[in-house]
C-alpha cells in the first residue's frame, strides 16, 4: 500500500502491535501512532490497567485517553488457542511488537521471540521490563518507582537534609518509552535502509535509560571516589541555580551556567561590584560560595514581583522562567501560540484538551486522530479485515469476535 506520508505521517504504512500495559510500552506505541503508524492495541477483556489509573470523568480514564490515542483496540486472550492464533496472524506481517510482560512470560505461553521471529523474520520486538531480559534480577517485578530508586535518581533528588525524593509522575517509564521509540527506529533503519531485511528484539529495562541521563556520576566516582548527594534545587556544577520566591509569592527557576549570562544575572541582582567579585568568577567558585550567591540573587528576586523579575531578566538577556502549574500552562501565550496543548473531539467526553504531538516535523508532522478508544472498540473491524485478507479463516474470526463481544458486552 502506497501512503501519502505528508498527509498520513512519516510512519504511514508501519504496522505496530501493542500488547503492553500501563505506561512505558504503551507510550512508545503512542508516539509511533502519533506519527502515522497503524497501532493495534491488544488488551485482556478487563482492559489495560491505565484505563482506571488517575483522574476520570464519567468513568473514562483521562490518562488512558492520552496514552491510548491513535490506537485501534481489540481484545484477545493470549492464553487461549484461538487468541494465540489471531495474535500470531497479526504478528506475521507486523513491523513492530511492543510488550512488557515479565521476563519469560511470553515464552511460557509459546509466544516468545524464537517463535515469533520464525513466524515473521522482519519483526522488531520491543521488550520492556523492570530489570531487563538478563541478569540475576531479570525475573523480578519492576515498576517505574523501583527504577527511579534503583537507577540512583531518587538518591540525588530532594533537600540535603531530607529523604530521597521520588517524582510525582511516571518519569522512569517516560524516559524508557522514548528510548524504546528511537531503538525501534534504529532497528527499522538497519532492516530497511541498510538492507539486512532482518528484525531483532530490543531488551529495554526501565532503570538503564534513567541511569544514562544522570550524567558522569559513574565516571566521577570511578576517578575521584566522590558520590553525588542531594542538594535540593541547587546544582553541584554551577551557581546560581535554584527556585526563588518572588515578592508576590510566585516562584521562578534560574540556571546561569554560561559565564556571560552569569555576569548579567549578578550585575542585575547585585551590581557591578558583585559581578566582578573574584570569588564568583568561576562555576566552582560560585558553588563554593553558594550561600552568598543565593542570598544576592534570591534577595533581589524576593523584593520584586513575578512580572518585574521576568521583565528585568528579559531586558538583561538572562534566562529565567516561572514555575507553572497546569492551569498557568494552559493560560500562557507561548503554549497557546505553539498549540502545545491541542483540543480533540472525543466520542466519550466531547472537546478534550491534551498535550500535542512532539517533536514537530516541518513537512510530515504527527497528528492526533482520536483519543484512547473503548475496550475492544475495533475488534470487529480488525478481525473482519483479517478474514478478508485471508490471514485467518472466517470460522476463527467469528469465534474470537463472538468471545470479544461477550466479554466486553459490546
Amino acid at each position: 500500500m502506497k501512503c501519502d506520508t505528508a498527509k498520513d505521517g512519516p510512519l504511514a504504512g508501519l504496522k505496530v502491535i501493542d500488547c503492553a500495559t500501563v505506561f512505558a510500552g504503551p507510550l512508545s506505541a503512542m508516539v509511533l501512532g502519533d506519527f502515522g503508524a497503524d497501532v493495534i492495541k491488544i488488551e485482556h477483556p478487563d482492559g489495560d490497567a491505565l484505563r482506571k489509573m488517575g483522574a476520570a470523568k464519567d468513568g473514562h480514564g483521562l490518562w488512558w485517553k492520552v496514552t491510548g490515542r491513535n490506537k485501534r483496540a481489540i481484545v484477545l486472550d493470549l492464553h487461549d488457542g484461538d487468541g494465540k492464533e489471531v495474535f500470531k496472524a497479526l504478528v506475521k506481517d507486523a513491523d513492530v511488537l511492543v510488550e512488557n510482560f515479565r521476563t519469560g512470560t511470553l515464552e511460557r505461553w509459546g509466544l516468545g521471540w524464537e517463535t515469533l521471529s520464525e513466524i515473521n523474520p522482519r519483526l522488531v520486538m520491543l521488550r520492556v521490563t523492570g530489570f531487563g531480559q538478563t541478569g540475576p534480577y531479570k525475573h523480578r517485578a519492576g515498576f517505574g518507582t523501583i527504577a527511579e530508586a534503583f537507577s540512583g535518581f531518587a538518591h540525588v533528588t530532594g533537600e540535603a537534609s531530607g529523604p530521597p525524593t521520588l517524582p510525582p509522575f511516571g518519569l522512569a517509564d517516560g524516559v524508557a518509552a522514548y528510548h524504546g521509540v528511537f531503538a525501534i527506529m534504529f532497528a527499522i533503519y538497519e532492516r530497511d535502509v541498510q538492507g539486512s531485511g532482518k528484525g531483532q528484539y530490543i531488551d529495554l529495562s526501565l532503570y538503564e535509560p534513567l541511569f544514562s541521563l544522570l550524567g558522569a556520576q559513574a565516571s566521577t566516582y570511578d576517578q575521584t571516589g566522590v558520590i553525588q548527594n542531594r542538594t535540593g534545587n541547587r546544582s553541584v556544577n554551577n551557581a546560581p541555580r535554584n527556585a526563588y520566591k518572588t515578592k508576590d509569592g510566585r516562584y521562578v527557576a534560574l540556571s546561569a551556567a554560561a559565564p556571560s549570562i552569569t555576569r548579567r544575572v549578578l550585575e542585575l541582582t547585585g551590581g557591578k561590584a558583585v559581578a566582578e567579585d573574584p570569588r564568583f568568577a568561576t562555576n566552582m567558585g560560585r558553588v563554593q560560595h553558594v550561600e552568598e550567591v543565593d542570598g544576592i540573587v534570591g534577595g533581589w528576586i524576593g523584593r520584586h514581583t513575578l512580572a518585574e523579575v521576568l521583565d528585568a531578566f528579559d531586558k538583561a538577556e538572562a534566562a529565567i522562567g516561572p514555575v507553572y502549574d497546569v492551569a498557568q500552562i494552559l493560560d500562557d501565550p507561548q503554549y497557546q501560540a505553539r498549540e502545545s496543548v491541542t483540543t480533540i473531539a472525543d466520542k466519550d467526553l466531547g472537546p478534550l484538551r491534551m498535550q500535542n504531538v512532539f517533536p514537530r516535523l516541518s513537512r510530515t508532522p504527527g497528528r492526533i486522530k482520536h483519543g484512547g478508544p473503548r475496550i475492544g472498540e475495533h475488534s470487529q473491524d480488525v478481525l473482519e479485515q483479517m478474514v478478508r485478507d485471508g490471514k485467518i479463516d472466517a470460522a476463527l474470526g467469528e469465534r474470537v469476535l463472538a468471545w470479544a463481544k461477550q466479554k466486553t458486552k459490546g
